[in-house]
């Protein structure tokens, strides 16, 4: 069997500048089946992810050279919609919608607990699994479904090639941001708590991270909504959740 034919291990590439953390990272997602690889600052972890092109990144705010923001950013603005988790001592608000704005697919606040991590680091690598799976599950379709897509207003969503566009100019959306677009494409008009958005979505349970929900929603309708102030389609639900109305 050649490499090609054989399933690979997933390749986790840790952007950590503190050698023992980054270390440690390595040690538990190789003991967890997946490959790894280490880069200690943000100007060599660019290039090094371009390069390898790995299934998942752990990216640290706080960097020698560049920071994991530019990193992302850069990124982003080059088309890599590589699932990245964004590592972080900051407990600054700004830092985290910053992060999710670029396109960071998760946000960790340092301390964090290894075995959530673990969790989240499994959860998206089997999201980006799924989603590029030619044997994709497939759900039930709602009003607005088209032949290959679905469209909602001047929003045209391809869910095959997993690209939208607005008005018909294209609209970039991160590998999680999508997953929820696609998630309300497929099942509208039902009111979602935030609970059962992650869950279905991100693949976790934790409470907790319902604030995630509500940056990721608001990161939608900036791209997708006509007055994001004023959402016509992805509708907040107050006290219950979110809904999404394709008409």
């Amino acid at each position: 069997m050649t490499e090609s034919e054989a399933k690979r291990d997933p390749l986790v590439v840790v952007v950590e500048d503190d050698a023992a953390i980054a270390e440690g990272l390595a040690l538990n997602l190789n003991l967890q089946g997946y490959r790894s690889a280490v880069v200690g600052d943000g100007e060599t972890a660019y290039p090094h992810i371009q390069e390898t092109q790995p299934d998942l990144v752990l990216l640290d705010i706080t960097l020698p050279k560049r920071s994991g923001i530019w990193v992302l950013e850069r990124l982003r603005e080059d088309g890599n919609q590589v699932p990245v988790i964004v590592l972080s001592a900051r407990q600054n608000e700004f830092d985290k919608v910053a992060a999710l704005q670029l396109g960071a697919d998760d946000y960790v606040t340092k301390p964090f607990a290894l075995a959530e991590l673990l969790a989240r680091v499994a959860a998206v690598l089997r999201r980006a699994q799924l989603s590029n799976s030619a044997a994709e599950t497939r759900l039930q379709p709602a009003s607005g479904q088209q032949e290959g897509g679905f469209q909602f207003g001047d929003v045209v969503v391809d869910l095959q090639t997993r690209t939208v566009t607005r008005a018909s100019q294209d609209v970039r959306l991160t590998h999680l941001e999508f997953e929820l677009l696609s998630f309300f494409c497929h099942h509208s008009h039902r009111v979602y708590s935030r609970e059962e958005l992650l869950h279905e979505v991100w693949g976790v349970r934790h409470a907790g991270q319902a604030r995630t929900v509500d940056n990721f929603m608001a990161q939608l309708r900036a791209k997708l909504e006509l007055d994001p102030d004023r959402p016509k389609h992805l509708l907040t639900v107050r006290g219950s959740g979110y809904r999404f109305l394709p008409e």
